[in-house]
C-alpha cells in the first residue's frame, strides 16, 4: 500500500506526517508529490526524503488534481499491484485514520474508500458550510448520498489506478469529478468515519473559496446555464405559438422541437465531458428518447396545473423545476456518458527514495449508479 501526499508549499507538518507514518509502519511506502512549491520549500522535501519518503517534484504548480494524477502514474509504473491512500499534508488526517482506510481498501471490493469526517466539535464555518452545500448538490445531481464529498483522505485499489488518470480536472474539482464519474460508471463508493481535525482554523489550506468553488461546481453550473438557455427558448416559443394557434398541444410540441435542438447542441459540446466521445447518432437517439419521456410528463403536468387554474407561465416554471433534476441525472449517466460507462467495469487493471478517530460503526455506505 502506498500513501500518496500531494503537497504545495508545505510546512513542518508534512515532515511530522511522514515521520509518524514511517514510525507506525517502517515498511510503508510514502510518496510525496511536490506540486511546484519552488526552491524556498526544498528543505521541507529534503527532510521528508531523509525520513524515507519518495519525493516526486513537479516543475511548476498546476493543482492538486494534477499532482494526484502524477502520483497515480508513478505508482502504476513503479509499484505495480499496489493500492494507494491519498492524504493531505497539513495534519488534517491522523495516522490512525490513514492506516484504517488502507486496511479497508485491502478488505473491500469498493473502487473508492472515503474517510468521512463527522464535522463535530470546532469546525471552521466555511468548511462546514462548503461541505453541506456540496453534499446536497451531489445528492441532487446523482441521487446518491455521501456524508463527506470533500474529504482528502481517500483509498483506491490498484485496479482503479488507470481509471483515476482518465478523469478530468487538475485542481480541487478533480476529487468531486471522481465521485461523479464513479457513480456514472457503476463503481462502488464506501465511507468510513474518521476524526475531524482542523488546525489553526484551517489557515494552511490553499483552497480559494470563489475560484475553486466555481471549478468544483462547474459541471452543475454548466448544466444549469444550458437548461436556462433552453428554458428561455422553450418558454418564448411556447407563448408565441400559443398566441398564434391557441392550441396547447401544438405550442408545447413546437416549442420543444426548437428548445431541444438548442439544448442537445450545448450539452454535447460544452456541458458533459464525454459528450463528443459518444457518436452523434447514438447520443441523439438517447437524448430524444429522454426528451419524449420528459415531454409527456411536461404536457401532463401543464394540463393538470392549468386545469386547476394555475396560469400557463406559472405552470411552466413549476413543471420545469421538477423535471430539471431527472433530466440532468439521465443525461449525465446515460445520454452523454462515455461509451464504456454504460457497462460495469471489469477485472483489475493492473524520484528518489528516500489521536484516534471516532469509533467506526462498520456501517458501509455504498453508491451504485
Amino acid at each position: 500500500m502506498i500513501v500518496l501526499i500531494p503537497s504545495y508549499e508545505p510546512d513542518a507538518r508534512l515532515v511530522d506526517l511522514v515521520r509518524a507514518l514511517r514510525t507506525a509502519d517502517a515498511g510503508l511506502t510514502v510518496l510525496v508529490v511536490d506540486d511546484g512549491s519552488g526552491p524556498a520549500y526544498r528543505a521541507v522535501f529534503d527532510a521528508a526524503r531523509a525520513l524515507g519518503a519518495e519525493v516526486l517534484t513537479q516543475p511548476r504548480n498546476v493543482g492538486k488534481g494534477h499532482a494526484l494524477k502524477a502520483g497515480f502514474a508513478h505508482i502504476e509504473a513503479n509499484h505495480p499491484g499496489a493500492g494507494v491512500v491519498c492524504a493531505d499534508c497539513d495534519g488534517q488526517h491522523s495516522v490512525v485514520d490513514i492506516l484504517r482506510v488502507a486496511t479497508r481498501v485491502r478488505d473491500s471490493q469498493a473502487a473508492m474508500v472515503l474517510g468521512a469526517r463527522q464535522f463535530s466539535g470546532s469546525v471552521p464555518a466555511r468548511s462546514r458550510a462548503g461541505n453541506a452545500i456540496t453534499r446536497r448538490m451531489f445528492a441532487l445531481a446523482t441521487g446518491h448520498r455521501l456524508h463527506d464529498t470533500q474529504t482528502g483522505l481517500r483509498g483506491y485499489p490498484a485496479s482503479a489506478l488507470e481509471w483515476l488518470q482518465t478523469v478530468p480536472g487538475d485542481r480541487f474539482e478533480y476529487e468531486l469529478n471522481l465521485l461523479l464519474e464513479a457513480t456514472s460508471t457503476h463503481r462502488e463508493i464506501e465511507e468510513i468515519a474518521i476524526a475531524t481535525i482542523y488546525l489553526d482554523g484551517n489557515t494552511s489550506s490553499h483552497f480559494r473559496p470563489v475560484a475553486d468553488s466555481v471549478r468544483i461546481y462547474a459541471p452543475l453550473l454548466k448544466f444549469v446555464g444550458s437548461s436556462l438557455a433552453a428554458f428561455t427558448v422553450d418558454t418564448v416559443a411556447l407563448l408565441v405559438l400559443h398566441a398564434l394557434t391557441g392550441s396547447l398541444l401544438v405550442s408545447v410540441l413546437g416549442a420543444r422541437v426548437v428548445s431541444s435542438a438548442v439544448n442537445f447542441a450545448i450539452n454535447r459540446s460544452f456541458v458533459f465531458d464525454h459528450g463528443r466521445s459518444r457518436r452523434l447518432g447514438a447520443a441523439a437517439l438517447r437524448y430524444y428518447a429522454l426528451t419524449l419521456a420528459l415531454l409527456t410528463a411536461n404536457l401532463a403536468s401543464l394540463w393538470v396545473l392549468t386545469a386547476a387554474g394555475v396560469p400557463l407561465l406559472g405552470a411552466k416554471v413549476a413543471t420545469e423545476a421538477v423535471l430539471f433534476v431527472a433530466s440532468y441525472r439521465v443525461q449525465r449517466a446515460v445520454v452523454f456518458a462515455a461509451p464504456h460507462a454504460l457497462a460495469a467495469p471489469t477485472g483489475p487493471t493492473s524520484v528518489s527514495p528516500g489521536t484516534p478517530a471516532s469509533q467506526e460503526s462498520h456501517k458501509r455506505r455504498r453508491s451504485h449508479a
